[in-house]
């Protein structure tokens, strides 16, 4: 395999909304190879598995038995498990103990699922229960990385970014955690979405772009090519976003009190890449680039996304998706591979 498309579970609709064996087909059914699966996907698929509201760990593990059935039945590959949250930095240690018990649940569950990866991405928990102390949040992801190892197979992680993480918000940060871990099996996820998201894009703005988005862009991604070591980039999400036709400050419809602009915006508001009539206006095919012709990249690349029309009801919701998905992948392909 040199490149293959990928997709998360969740972008093809929302879990409570639409069937995860019906995603998982209609995904195959598209052409795409592998598919990340969301936890909640998981855990609705639970529920309805079991009759509980609460299901059990023996339920999930049950249910990640069966959507690995399904993945085999289809010929889809489950790339990786996400999202870990609100795990590394907490103030509450109490609170870290007991995500230490959850992750090894979810070891559990990523070995039932047949994939080799965890994603985690980096907390956004509000500042005050949070330290930004690199060596306390690298020693954290010491720990669940060890717990990785200890596994047969060995269970990587894939640490990433989020454009609105409270600390750990840019690739040259997720970086710096990454080389302080210092384990094998620990690395990065790489998303155009969530890099383009700091550096260059700002949904508040009424540019929808950061003051000197373009030269430090630029800036960024000659840094990516000279410090990042491509093995440590466990997998690529490629996806772009909506520019707001108004800033995304209080009044518009997707703001959320207390909540970061760029996080309201993710989640209202990416598209699949090449999505115009969408007004797609990220500088995607830039940062995919630099990762698979500067870095070398090859594997796995997801068409993620996250937007209000995976809320709309319907059986077509994810047909439409996955065809907008992998039209996405057949033009990227042409564009950039």
């Amino acid at each position: 395999m040199k490149y293959q498309p990928a997709i998360m579970s969740a972008s093809l609709g929302r879990a409570w909304l639409h069937n995860l064996n019906y995603k998982i087909e209609q995904a195959a059914k598209a052409g795409f190879k592998g598919i990340e699966i969301f936890y909640e996907d998981l855990d609705y698929a639970a529920r309805e598995i079991s009759g509980n509201d609460s299901p059990s760990a023996v339920d999930i593990l049950s249910a990640a038995d069966r959507v690995h059935e399904a993945c085999q039945a289809q010929g889809i590959e489950v790339i990786g498990l996400q999202p870990f949250l609100f795990y590394e930095g907490l103030k509450d240690r109490d609170q870290q103990a007991r995500l230490i018990e959850k992750m090894k649940l979810w070891l559990q569950i990523a070995k039932r699922l047949g994939t080799n990866t965890i994603q985690i991405p980096a907390n956004f928990l509000p500042a005050e229960q949070l330290t930004d102390d690199l060596d306390v949040i690298a020693a954290d992801l010491r720990q669940v990385a060890d717990m990785g190892a200890a596994e047969s197979p060995v269970v990587r992680f894939a640490y990433e970014n989020l454009c609105w993480s409270t600390y750990i918000d840019t690739w040259e940060k997720v970086w710096e955690v990454v080389k302080r871990v210092d384990r094998p099996n620990f690395g990065m996820c790489l998303d155009t979405f969530n890099i383009a998201g700091r550096v260059w894009a700002d949904p508040a703005d009424v540019t929808g772009r950061t003051p000197n988005a373009d030269a430090d862009l630029k800036l960024s991604m000659e840094r990516m090519v000279k410090e990042v070591d491509v093995t440590k980039v466990f997998y690529i999400q490629v996806v772009d976003a909506e520019r707001m036709e108004t800033p995304l400050i209080p009044g518009h419809p997707f703001h959320v009190d207390g909540q970061p602009a760029r996080m309201s915006w993710s989640r209202n508001a990416r598209t699949f890449m090449y999505e115009k009539d969408r007004d797609a206006y990220l500088p995607v095919e830039d940062i995919a680039r630099t990762i698979i012709h500067g870095l070398g990249y090859e594997g796995y690349v997801s068409m993620e996304l996250f937007s209000r029309t995976m809320a709309e009801t319907g059986q077509y919701v994810p047909d439409e998706h996955a065809a907008r998905g992998i039209a996405a992948w057949k033009t990227f392909q042409r564009n950039v591979l």
